[in-house]
């Protein structure tokens, strides 16, 4: 089958088929005129390949993987699981310090709130109506003044 089939079927493109190719992940036979030509096998080697991806491994720890796919043994396994148990161990660790990263901005937004609740209040003026809360328009032409900003605070 020619790369764009391969690429439809195992649902990647064809840049990520060139690219495995480049990083020698996959492998072509090349017709007399240059084009790939790859067989069914190569479905579900690509759909490995992507499982892998899924699991946050670069392309240089999925071709260390492979052996384990492409010649099955007790060397090959047990050097797969323990590839894997470290890029575990690496992914725990993330995880990890992203929890941490959560508990300090939780405390962060703790200690805002506990600021703001510390802060004056001014009643609003007797010829004015209350504000609603967020940014307001300072009276632009025709928009009376303390009309709230639509969309404001939903930036990144």
């Amino acid at each position: 089958m020619r790369i764009g089939e391969l690429a439809a079927r195992a649902g990647v493109s064809v840049r990520s088929l060139r690219y495995y190719e480049q990083r020698g992940l996959l492998t072509s036979v090349r017709t007399p005129s240059g084009q790939r030509q790859y067989t069914e096998h190569d479905v579900d080697r690509v759909r490995f390949i992507q499982g892998l991806y899924a699991a946050d491994l670069s392309s240089g720890t999925i071709a260390e993987l492979m052996p384990c796919r492409d010649a099955p043994s007790t060397h090959n396994s047990d050097a797969t699981l323990e590839r894997m148990a470290r890029e575990r161990a690496r992914i725990t660790a993330q995880i990890d310090e992203l929890l941490r990263a959560r508990d300090t901005l939780d405390t962060m937004v703790a200690v805002a709130r506990a600021h703001r609740e510390t802060l004056p209040h001014p009643a609003p003026a007797a010829d004015e109506p209350a504000a609603a809360p967020g940014p307001v328009r300072g009276g632009a032409a025709g928009e009376p003044v303390g009309r709230p900003v639509v969309g404001a605070g939903l930036r990144r």
